[in-house]
Formats: structure tokens, C-alpha cells, sequence
């Protein structure tokens, strides 16, 4: 149960780190209070995850999560570039969180 509530962290992570841009430096109260509470949710369900799980597997899984996740949605919503150094980037990145989880213990 605790890798679908990291998985969940890792998805809020993602919708956090877009809800950043929006607060534009944090003069915008309510996407300001939006992005905190996402935050916030994100590190709970992280914090919630480490229970059971190893705390350096959890945290490099939910930084991965909202790495990829992060820059996927900026090439798709923001036209960000995508190159053959970021792509290649991105592979490694999915392959180190899927070695990470099949090589765990539990």
C-alpha cells in the first residue's frame, strides 16, 4: 500500500510544481495558498510512504516521479524543448526509478 500512496506523492509533486509559476513569486494569494497546500499534501504522503519504505528508495522515487513528470508537462503544456540529451535524461531517470522499486526488499 505505502508504493501506491508514494506513487500518489510523486503525482501531487507534479501538479505542485506546476502550481508554482502561477503564484507569480507568490503575490497571487490564492494560487499562492493552492501551491502551499500542494506542498504540503506532497510531503505528507511522502512522509507517509517512508513508514514502511526505505527512506533514500522513497525520496529518490518521488523526486524521480516529479522530475519526469515535471518535464513532460512542460513540453507538453509549455513547448519546452525536447532533445536527445533530454530525452536520453529522462530514460534514465524512469529506469532508475523502476531498478529502485523492483530491487527493493519489500
Amino acid at each position: 500500500m505505502n508504493w501506491v500512496v508514494l506513487g500518489l506523492a510523486g503525482l501531487v509533486e507534479i501538479v505542485w510544481s506546476q502550481s508554482i509559476k502561477p503564484t507569480e513569486n507568490f503575490t497571487r494569494l490564492w494560487p499562492t495558498v493552492l501551491c502551499f497546500v500542494l506542498g504540503v499534501t506532497a510531503v505528507y504522503l511522502l512522509s507517509r510512504a517512508m513508514q514502511t519504505l526505505p527512506v533514500g528508495t522513497a525520496y529518490a522515487i518521488f523526486t524521480g516521479i516529479g522530475a519526469v513528470g515535471a518535464i513532460g508537462l512542460g513540453i507538453v503544456l509549455n513547448k519546452d524543448p525536447l532533445s536527445v540529451g533530454r530525452a536520453l535524461a529522462l530514460s534514465m531517470i524512469v529506469g532508475g526509478i523502476v531498478l529502485a522499486r523492483v530491487t527493493n526488499p519489500e
